[in-house]
């Protein structure tokens, strides 16, 4: 048994401290380390890693709290929201758990760095640090109260319900496993689904002329979630003219043609299909539109169907020619 111990401190837990904690528990350094949760002064300083408490975040002395005043640090130059216990030591050790777990070379676990951190960590960084969201004059439309940190925070015993040490650290068993597999979910997520689907959207958007003149309708040689890889590689290649449509084969055999929103978290299109075509099916789109094979035109104009890949390449060619003028010129 190790004699090594990480501390955080003792009473209500967080999402934060959790991940932190399970995170450490990753490396085989720390693999064997106990988890003592105390906020006693010299309790804290004889363990091997403080996470969360202790007032210091010092890197070579092993110490990771941020509640004290002067703590600035941040992700990296291109984030300003302050890091929580669980953007500290992913910040550190990040890079050596995603390489430890999936075998990636420098390139790609830098990429996977950056894409759990700004999906994922950050949200942990921000709701620990107080951060909003929005502007706070805006009135949410309803209430949420299922997020990771917040199912975190039910793990925490009820006012009236007993808590006594053996009780709450059972719990913060539970939370720091629940924080754990839902960011192993997430790496490998990241690592072995959304990855590959990078070069799937790059070769399309490289032969996106050959498709169309326009250039602004790629076809994909196979259905993946094409989304956020689209948007980053719009920014990455400098591409002028956005993307309006986006084709692909569904599991039926059948052809799919997706509007492009204005960005990735957005209803918004950048062009919908023709108002006329909405809502309506088979023969009689095919009629009003004039495209053989028609099968559908969802009722908000973001998708469409075709029977065939010529034919949803229609509909996407007849929307841009009917349509001069978008959200984004």
């Amino acid at each position: 048994m190790s004699d090594l111990t990480i501390c955080t401190h003792s009473g209500s837990f967080h999402a934060d401290e959790a991940l932190a904690c399970y995170l450490l528990k990753l490396l085989p350094t720390y693999k064997d380390s106990k988890i003592v949760r105390s906020r006693d002064k010299s309790i804290i300083e004889k363990s091997t890693v403080a996470v969360d408490v202790g007032a210091v975040y010092n890197f070579e002395k092993l110490r990771f709290d941020h509640h004290q005043s002067g703590f600035t640090e941040t992700f990296d130059d291109k984030h300003d929201i302050k890091l929580s216990s669980a953007g500290l030591i992913y910040k550190h050790y990040g890079k050596d758990i995603i390489k430890q777990r999936l075998d990636t070379n420098d390139s790609i676990t830098e990429l996977l760095y950056q894409k759990l951190y700004d999906s994922m960590i950050q949200e942990l960084d921000g709701v620990d640090n107080g951060v909003e969201r929005y502007p706070s004059d805006i009135k949410p439309r309803y209430q949420s109260g299922s997020s990771i940190s917040a199912r975190v925070g039910h793990l925490n015993p009820g006012w009236n319900e007993p808590q006594d040490d053996e009780i709450v650290n059972k719990q913060f068993e539970k939370a720091m496993e629940l924080m754990g597999q839902y960011f192993l979910d997430r790496l490998d997520y990241y690592g072995k689904s959304w990855l590959p689907c990078r070069s799937i959207v790059e070769n399309a958007l490289e032969n996106r002329k050959q498709t169309h003149s326009s250039g602004e309708i790629l076809i994909l040689d196979m259905f993946c979630p094409w989304k956020d890889h689209l948007f980053t590689l719009e920014q990455e290649k400098d591409i002028k003219t956005p993307i309006k449509f986006v084709l692909f084969e569904d599991t039926s055999g059948q052809w799919r043609v997706s509007a492009v929103g204005i960005n990735l978290h957005s209803f918004t299109l950048r062009l919908p299909l023709p108002e006329e075509w909405r809502g309506k099916r088979d023969e009689e789109l095919s009629q009003i539109s004039g495209i053989e094979g028609c099968v559908f035109a969802h009722a908000n104009g973001f998708i469409g169907g075709n029977k065939t890949r010529e034919g949803a390449l229609l509909m996407a060619i007849k929307t841009l020619n009917q349509s001069p003028k978008t959200l984004l010129e």
